[in-house]
């Protein structure tokens, strides 16, 4: 059994900030990577950002140079630092965390909710 705990959400005012964790435990190992993805009413789940394991990251170009993904490896934690934040960012977000041999397992948090508004 594996668990992500996310951490973080809120109400923020268009151009706050607002910084999100997703730390996971239990039996997950050989993390390949950990991100974020989000999911707004009526709208697909996208993917926000992703870390690997050596610190390579990806984002989504709607959040290029306003977030920034990070880990703490040997908390087996991720970060997403969100600034200048808009009303389009609103949505449920998600931690999803590729692990065990040959990132053969995926696993999601319970989403935490984001909400930019005047």
């Amino acid at each position: 059994q594996v668990h992500l705990v996310e951490t973080g959400g809120g109400l923020v005012q268009p151009g706050g900030s607002l910084r999100l964790s997703c730390a996971a435990s239990g039996s997950i190992f050989n993390i390949y990577h950990m991100g974020w993805y989000r999911q707004a009413p009526g709208k697909q789940r996208e993917l926000v950002a992703v870390i690997t394991s050596g610190s390579s990251t990806n984002y989504a170009d709607s959040v290029k140079g306003r977030f920034t993904i990070s880990r703490d490896n040997a908390k087996n934690t991720a970060y997403l630092q969100m600034n200048g934040l808009k009303p389009e960012d609103t949505a449920i977000y998600y931690c999803n965390v590729r692990w065990g041999v040959n990132g053969a397992y995926d696993s999601w948090g319970q989403g935490t909710q984001v909400t930019v508004s005047s």
